[in-house]
C-alpha cells in the first residue's frame, strides 16, 4: 500500500488522499492487480531473473502496456530488476538520489518489492512516497524528485517509455531536505 510521508512526520496512507496532495504536481497513481498468475507468482518471487524471464513477466503484464500505448503513446518497456546482488547497485542508484527532472515522464509500475519517489511540492516542502507492488505510477517530465530503496534494498519495475531520449536525469541543485527512507 503506497503512503506518503510529509517533512513534519505526518504519514497519510489512503491512495485517494495521496493523489490530491500529488495531483498539484499531474503525477498519476494507480492501483494496477498483479492477478493471479502461477508462473507470474513465482517469476516475481525470485531475487534475480534471467532475460528470457524478464520477457515472460512482460508478456504477462502486457495488457497494460497495450493500454498506455493507445492511450498515452508509449513505445517500449523493459523490466528493471534492483537487489542488493546487482553489480554496482550503489552506483546505480547515486544516480537518482538528488533532486533531478526528466525531459520525458518517468512511468513505472511496480511488481515486486518497493521504492521511494521523493517530491519537491508547489510550496517548497518535500515528501517521500513508498510504492509497492501492484501500484503504477506516472511522474511528469519536468518534476523535481528523487528516488531511493528502501532498507529492502528490492524491487522489480517495468517501465514504460514514450521514447528513451529524455530519461537521464538533469539535477537541479535544490537541497534535498526530507531525508529519504533508505539513508
Amino acid at each position: 500500500m503506497a503512503k506518503i510521508k510529509f517533512e513534519t512526520g505526518e504519514t497519510i496512507t489512503d491512495l485517494s488522499a495521496i493523489a490530491q496532495t500529488l495531483a498539484p504536481l499531474h503525477i498519476q497513481l494507480n492501483h494496477w492487480p498483479l492477478g493471479d498468475d502461477p508462473e507470474l507468482a513465482q517469476l516475481l518471487a525470485q531475487e534475480s531473473l534471467t532475460d528470457d524471464e524478464k520477457e515472460t513477466v512482460l508478456v504477462k503484464l502486457d495488457h497494460y502496456f497495450q493500454q498506455l500505448r493507445e492511450t498515452e503513446g508509449y513505445q517500449n518497456r523493459d523490466l528493471i530488476v534492483l537487489n542488493p546482488q546487482t553489480p554496482n547497485l550503489e552506483t546505480l542508484l547515486t544516480k537518482f538520489d538528488k533532486i533531478h527532472t526528466h525531459a520525458d515522464g518517468e512511468v513505472r509500475y511496480i511488481v515486486d518489492g518497493e521504492g521511494v519517489f521523493g517530491f519537491v511540492l508547489p510550496d517548497e516542502s518535500q515528501v517521500e512516497l513508498t510504492i509497492e507492488p501492484g501500484e503504477y505510477i506516472n511522474v511528469p517530465n519536468g518534476t523535481e524528485h528523487w528516488f531511493v530503496l528502501t532498507e529492502r534494498r528490492r524491487i522489480k519495475a517495468v517501465r514504460y517509455f514514450a521514447g528513451t531520449d529524455g530519461w537521464v536525469p538533469e539535477y537541479t541543485g535544490r537541497e534535498l531536505r526530507f531525508q529519504p527512507a533508505a539513508k
